[in-house]
């Protein structure tokens, strides 16, 4: 059901009502213009949450990703959370995940045509891609986590919500995870609902649409996660009979899972034990801190937990953490032939996909810079390399696997 991940720490309240003053005077300062917010000449979209802990945004940023890329020159501008850098970096084919973190190197992996770049000052990465030769023709901006980056005022700002943590039932730091008062939400001018029940009710989608209170101006979109099929981490795993994820009519004999060891580095691994408790005989849990960087220590401790368990056993991790394992040393012989990653994606529910869709199309098309995107109103809507519409399809040849392969 909705909500069912919040803990509220009511003895904490007190310090909520500190944080929450302080919070109420940053944005007042910028609502009262004493802190001044952007504007940019290229089309801006801006994706994030008001929690802490996931919501989603990297499958939301990469659906963006898919549905523009072959149509503008697409950049992907994030902080670059934990990397080892400073200032701006433009990913490159030899950027390490070091240089610009986990999730931009993600991206920067499965669109290898998209420019992802990363800079904690928003403004100063926004103009240094159209200042530097080779991005300076960028034709959309999207804002990887910049909801509550306020220097920057995006032309469509997507504000997600957890199915599972929704932010109309919880609170401000520290007492709840709400980084910012629910009123926030105003700001937002697309609110989506992630992990949301594939199979919700028509009830539920009442209720969230009452508890959410949006203005006539917002729209509300609700999505969920569709698992991809297990992938190998490393050449030498092998061949594997999986089940169909978002089915489970397909689990049989033959499909199900054996004993699985589960490592993750994300903020809420509970939702995707949940999901794949029913194709798995047994789940082990390794579970590290969001974004954890992993070390010879916990190899070791991956490759014990991983000897100890009763055989037949897979290791399954998640995209993200992925990212950060490719390259680990000292992984065991069993590890690597038995180690997968589970991509996601996200699926509009409702029927809603277009919608949300055109409104991202028509938001890009009507503000590009490059005067020749008038169109002939009987042509297909979309952009070509020089910013002109050209009745190109989503996403296709260019979306790319761990090792370079085309999905």
């Amino acid at each position: 059901m909705e909500g069912d991940h919040i803990t509220i720490n009511r003895w904490l309240t007190p310090l909520s009502w500190i944080y929450g003053f302080a919070v109420w005077i940053r944005n007042l300062l910028f609502d009262t213009e004493v802190l001044k917010s952007r504007t940019f000449a290229v089309p801006v979209i801006s994706v994030g949450n008001i929690t802490v802990g996931g919501a989603g945004k990297t499958p939301h940023v990469e659906y963006l990703v898919s549905l523009l890329h072959n149509r503008v020159k697409t950049a992907v501008l994030s902080r670059g959370y934990k990397r080892k850098s400073k200032g701006f970096v433009l990913a490159g084919s030899t950027t390490t995940i070091h240089e610009i973190g986990d999730e931009p190197y993600q991206i920067q992996k499965k669109f290898p045509n998209v420019r992802v770049a990363v800079d904690a000052d928003r403004c100063h990465g926004i103009d240094t891609l159209l200042a530097t030769p080779e991005t300076k023709d960028t034709g959309v901006v999207l804002l990887d986590d910049a909801f509550q980056h306020r220097y920057v005022k995006p032309g469509i700002n997507i504000l997600l919500t957890d199915y599972h943590r929704i932010i109309t039932d919880d609170v401000l730091l520290p007492a709840g995870r709400l980084r910012e008062p629910i009123s926030a939400k105003d700001r937002a001018d697309i609110v989506i609902v992630t992990k949301c029940p594939a199979d919700m009710n028509p009830m539920a989608y009442r209720v969230l649409q009452r508890s959410m209170n949006l203005f006539p101006y917002q729209n509300l979109f609700f999505t969920t996660i569709k698992y991809c099929p297990l992938s190998p981490l490393f050449i030498e795993a092998k061949p594997l009979m999986q089940p169909d994820f978002n089915d489970k009519t397909t689990i049989n004999s033959a499909t199900l899972l054996p004993n699985v060891l589960l490592v993750t580095g994300i903020a809420s691994p509970r939702h995707l034990i949940e999901d794949l408790t029913d194709y798995c005989k047994s789940i082990t849990h390794i579970s590290f801190s969001d974004h954890h960087e992993f070390s010879a220590s916990d190899v070791e401790s991956i490759n014990f937990a991983y000897k100890m368990q009763k055989k037949p056993c897979i290791i399954i991790t998640t995209e993200k953490d992925a990212m950060r394992m490719m390259d680990l040393k000292g992984l065991s012989r069993g590890v690597r032939e038995n180690i997968y990653y589970l991509p996601i994606k996200i699926n509009f529910l409702q029927g809603e996909e277009e919608k949300f869709n055109q409104i991202i199309l028509n938001y890009v098309q009507k503000n590009q810079r490059d005067s020749r995107v008038a169109q002939d109103e009987n042509e297909p809507a979309a952009l070509s390399s020089n910013n002109t519409w050209n009745g190109a399809g989503l996403a296709g040849g260019g979306n790319r696997d761990l090792f370079g392969n085309s999905i």
